[in-house]
């Protein structure tokens, strides 16, 4: 063997010390501002239904209406490759996951619509009904995998209307049977931070009331004003509301129409890739990073109805921002229309089904530290797993293929896209 190296210091130890204590503080805030992602699913969409018209059979509904497009304006995997320009060799397994998807689990996330959706004439009678009809679902597992309701916003006009409809909501959620895991708020219309904490006092209200655990009942940001994205002394609203939440707020959503009316997007152009909606997203999502709060897209308002080359001129321009979005990385927009269904679920089925067996690799040669034509660091085998986990979560990729890619189980996956603070170098056991 040969020599041991010397090795000389000029600092004692007490200096490393110091500079530990003087950012104890810093050390502390980190944890609690950017706790990182919280390991959860997060669906690929969001659909709204009006609260007054919501009813037992509308997950099902939604998806047997999905399934009839299919079968009227793309009854084949050639056909709907064609509309899509989807590769050959992605038609068929994206085609057969789509229709599986649509009969298995049309419906990720569900929001019964109390604000600009709803135009019933009891909201009481609609929200103890919409409780009700929620808990039936989840007892006997029929309900999507997150479900819940906008509620108004907390402007002055209709504040009263809103509390008392997500009181009705919640209060009859917990007289049939309590809080579901996958309970979802939206909150809409926030112009400033207070809106934000004066929604978590109405939660922390309730869970005392009923005994609760503190924090359990989350909710998500709704951006539909300029205001929400810069405030007026120039700093970025939307990331002063994450820390207004106080550790409740979930998700970060666009409100693509909304928005784009405030600051005078005329109606033709509106849309998800207009140069204001990319600038108030990539806002959102810089003020969201590390913070555990997701991020979604808006929708599109063009629906998929009518003789099939409207159907399909529909289709195209819902892929299209889909995979858009995708690439971007907002991993979930809403959809407004069962026939925005099949398309969901095609432009996230071929994201993943794409790029599979090239992540598998890089992240497969990461782990056995091989060397390839691209050198990749700790922090891109987190996203290279977390890549994967959607598509699997989603039902893009299945686990026996991905394990026998990547030579990793489900839990070494999840170990990559979920390291400790300052752990990126997680290897698989």
């Amino acid at each position: 063997m040969g020599q041991q190296e010397k090795v000389s210091t000029s600092l004692a130890g007490a200096v490393a010390e110091d500079i530990s204590a003087s950012l104890a503080p810093v050390d502390a805030e980190l944890a609690r501002r950017y706790p990182g992602d919280p390991g959860t699913r997060q669906p690929v969409h969001t659909v709204y239904v009006p609260g007054d018209a919501f009813g037992a059979g509308t997950i099902r509904s939604w998806g047997d209406q999905a399934l009839a497009a299919l079968d009227e304006h793309a009854p084949d995997a050639a056909t709907l490759a064609r509309v899509l320009g989807l590769p050959g060799d992605l038609a068929e397994p994206v085609y057969t996951r789509v229709r599986a998807k649509l009969q298995r689990e049309p419906v990720e996330d569900l929001r019964v619509d109390f604000e600009d959706g709803y135009h019933g004439r009891d909201e009481d009678a609609d929200a103890a009904r919409a409780a009700r009809l929620v808990s039936e679902a989840y007892a006997g597992g029929t309900a999507a995998p997150y479900t819940g309701i906008r509620m108004k916003c907390m402007e002055a006009a209709v504040r009263d209307r809103g509390i008392r409809t997500t009181d009705i909501f919640l209060t009859g959620l917990m007289e049939h049977g309590g809080l579901p895991g996958g309970l979802v708020l939206t909150l809409p219309k926030v112009t400033y931070p207070e809106q934000v904490t004066a929604f978590a006092r109405l939660l922390e209200a309730f869970e005392k009331t009923h005994g609760l655990d503190a924090g359990r009942i989350g909710f998500e940001i709704q951006v539909e004003t300029s205001q929400a994205i810069l405030a007026a002394d120039g700093t970025a609203t939307v990331a002063r509301m994450i820390g207004a939440a106080e550790g409740r707020a979930t998700g970060l959503h666009y409100g693509t129409f909304d928005y784009s009316a405030c600051i005078g997007v005329s109606a033709a152009h509106q849309a998800g890739d207009h140069p204001a909606a990319d600038h108030a997203k990539a806002v959102m999502q810089v003020a969201a990073a590390g913070t555990g709060v997701r991020v979604s897209d808006g929708s599109t308002n063009v629906l998929p109805v009518g003789g099939t080359e409207r159907v399909h001129e529909a289709w195209r321009l819902h892929y299209g921002l889909t995979r858009r979005a995708l690439a971007r990385a907002y991993y979930q927009g809403w959809d407004m229309h069962p026939g925005h269904l099949p398309t969901r679920y095609a432009a996230v089925f071929a994201f993943y089904r794409e790029g599979m067996e090239a992540a598998a690799a890089r992240l497969a040669a990461y782990v056995a530290r091989t060397e390839g034509d691209i050198m990749d660091e700790p922090a891109t085998a987190k996203a290279l797993s977390g890549y994967l986990l959607r598509g699997l979560d989603c039902g893009a990729l299945d686990d026996a293929e991905v394990a026998g890619l990547t030579g990793l189980t489900r839990a070494e996956l999840d170990a990559f896209a979920r390291p400790r603070r300052g752990d990126l170098t997680v290897t698989a056991q």
